[in-house]
């Protein structure tokens, strides 16, 4: 499968090639500039805005605080009449991080290595944020409380606008079948943080444990990051699924992107990918039991908050041994 962003400045390029300077992406310097600004205080109370330019706080490894960012960011919300001079840097925007990887301290960010995700923001003001802030790669509108993506066949789906350049993003996932890079467009897939140990994926460690070369069906995938946790732990064979097809296509970039061979097909429904263990599909998943005609060993159910799980379970207790819901 060929792998390229849209954007043309080869964001899903990295890949695991990431992982070797991952501690160092985020790191200052002996000579970068921690401006201590207090986050739930007004920004105009702390700085001089007028000084806030793309070279305000830049240190000579071309890297800058994250809170100068957001501050730079809310100077043009300010001025952009979307923001007031009393706004607090928490109440800014939601910074999203990429590659995103847990850290100990607040991150030096490079250039594009942020989207930046804002509730009310306009076209116009996101044009200026990525024209003059440089560490910021892509600007979205949308509320962080509202998940991204489909929840089941009875609701609609909910994205974030994209406003201004990419909102390619890499999440690498500590597992216990070593780190993953998942990529995931963010105006189309919900927004996970990273964590030094997900809860998510200790939970499938203890069930896949108990298995050898175990068979997997992961019926709610999202971007597929247990689904190939299970095939890096030495599942013989798994089947990914979700009924929002971005959620769907992104899992099949990120089997390749983490070593597995991918055949995709670029439509919207049925099979849309395959490899020597594994099949994607975007399905829904009361379908599923007419569509696969086989049995396995574990199969993963991961919906989003809130959503009753009952006749997820339901619809796949004949394709499964045990059912694992996360």
């Amino acid at each position: 499968m060929d792998i390229e962003c849209i954007c043309g400045f080869g964001c899903m390029e990295e890949s695991l090639a990431t992982l070797k300077n991952i501690e160092h992406i985020f790191s200052p310097c002996n000579e970068c500039i921690d401006p201590k600004l207090k986050k739930f205080k007004s920004l105009n109370d702390q700085i001089d805005l007028e000084k806030l330019d793309a070279n305000y706080g830049r240190c000579n490894c071309r890297k800058r605080h994250l809170d100068l960012v957001i501050a730079h960011a809310l100077k043009i919300m300010i001025e952009e009449g979307i923001r007031n001079k009393k706004t607090t840097l928490r109440k800014t925007c939601t910074p999203l991080i990429t590659p995103a990887h847990p850290t100990k301290s607040v991150p030096f960010l490079p250039e594009r290595s942020m989207v930046l995700l804002a509730e009310g923001i306009t076209k116009k003001c996101a044009e200026r944020i990525l024209n003059e802030i440089p560490e910021i790669k892509g600007v979205l509108e949308g509320n962080i409380r509202q998940t991204v993506g489909m929840k089941d066949s009875d609701t609609s789906p909910h994205v974030y606008k994209l406003l201004a350049g990419c909102d390619m993003r890499c999440d690498i996932v500590p597992t216990f079948s070593g780190a993953l890079c998942i990529y995931r467009n963010q105006a189309e897939i919900h927004v996970e943080f990273s964590k030094p140990i997900s809860p998510k994926v200790e939970a499938l460690k203890t069930i896949i444990e108990k298995y050898k070369n175990p068979t997997v069906l992961d019926c709610t995938c999202g971007p597929g990051t247990l689904g190939i946790t299970s095939l890096k732990a030495g599942a013989k064979r798994v089947v990914f699924n979700d009924i929002w097809y971005p959620a769907a296509r992104m899992t099949s970039f990120n089997l390749e992107i983490n070593g597995f061979r991918t055949d995709f097909f670029d439509v919207k429904k049925g099979l849309i990918g395959y490899g020597k263990n594994f099949e994607v599909y975007c399905e829904d998943i009361m379908d599923l039991k007419d569509i696969l005609n086989e049995k396995f060993d574990i199969c993963i159910i991961d919906t989003f908050p809130g959503v009753d799980t009952s006749k997820f379970v339901d619809s796949v207790r004949d394709l499964c041994r045990e059912i694992v819901v996360i």
